[in-house]
């Protein structure tokens, strides 16, 4: 605790994307209630607005704020961009959390499959009663906003990030982001290969995966259908690949990601086993490490895992 406290000695400023409710709201409440100063953001204004009230009841509202941000929209991430440079000059946190599921489900189904596994449902006939939806547009969307989403946002913050002193990234992901539930080789192969890792090779597997899901090829290419949310696990190894990429482009930016552990949340549908405050301390933890660990690592809930 006293590496972290000496971070905290400084006034940190940090930005959460999806905040509004569930993990992001609590990872917003950890922050601010350790004394860093945190932009909630959220797509909705209303929904965002309400979330800093909610913060007023918990006695952490001097140190949150609000903004706006969608992060598949270019121009509602350069009006957070400038908030930052106008506001603080400067961004030592950011957090991206902001998620979607790239399917509809039957929550109730869900929850049924839930328990009867005792553990996250698997099998293709088990999801087929659980998706109502999983369209071309809905995957699209997954990736625009859980991979792309991510990446525009460091890109457009990373000038901020640059002036801190000790700057910390973490990227929330997903077990099911891990290589090992894929059965495509050539993916595995490439979001694996460290050395020759790049933003390119990265979304080249999103590009072929989307090929495939349009021809309906998912299930014979390799692809993890026998988990539910195929699109959002592909975005989850993507983001995770990514941080690998950041880590070696940003060597002076400690950069992670991390799988906050399965939680009740809305894109759970409230089920889970840890709460989104339990959930969001694994994330928390990590944006307030100290400096001088390895950058670019996964980590497992506290664990460092494997990709």
């Amino acid at each position: 605790m006293a590496e972290t406290c000496d971070f905290l000695a400084t006034k940190r400023y940090a930005v959460v994307t999806g905040a509004n409710k569930g993990i992001g709201l609590e990872i917003c409440r950890q922050l601010a209630s350790k004394g860093v100063m945190v932009v909630l953001t959220a797509r909705d204004e209303n929904r965002g607005l309400e979330a800093v009230e909610k913060l007023k009841e918990s006695g952490v509202s001097d140190n949150v704020v609000f903004h706006q941000l969608d992060v598949t929209d270019p121009v509602s991430i350069a009006s957070l961009a400038d908030f930052i440079g106008t506001q603080f000059g400067k961004l030592d946190i950011l957090v991206n959390n902001a998620a979607i599921a790239g399917v509809i489900m039957n929550y109730d189904s869900f929850a049924r499959a839930v328990e009867r596994f005792g553990d996250w449902p698997a099998g293709d006939q088990v999801w087929k009663e659980i998706i109502t939806s999983q369209t071309y547009e809905l995957a699209e969307e997954c990736l625009k906003t859980n991979y792309y989403g991510m990446k525009r946002m460091v890109e457009a913050l990373a000038p901020f990030l640059q002036l801190s002193d000790s700057v910390r990234i973490v990227n929330v992901t997903s077990y099911l982001g891990v290589l090992q539930l894929m059965s495509n080789e050539w993916v595995k192969g490439v979001l694996n290969d460290v050395e020759s890792l790049t933003e390119e090779r990265v979304e080249e597997v999103l590009n072929e995966f989307l090929k495939d899901f349009k021809e309906g090829r998912m299930k014979s290419n390799g692809w993890p259908t026998y988990i539910g949310l195929t699109a959002y696990s592909v975005s989850k190894a993507a983001l995770n690949a990514y941080t690998r990429v950041l880590a070696k482009k940003y060597p002076s930016f400690w950069v992670s990601c991390v799988a906050p552990g399965f939680a009740k949340t809305d894109i759970t549908g409230g089920t889970g086993y840890l709460t989104a405050a339990e959930g969001a301390q694994n994330v928390v933890r990590l944006a307030l490490l100290p400096t001088a660990r390895s950058s670019g690592l996964f980590f497992n809930r506290q664990e460092v895992s494997d990709f």
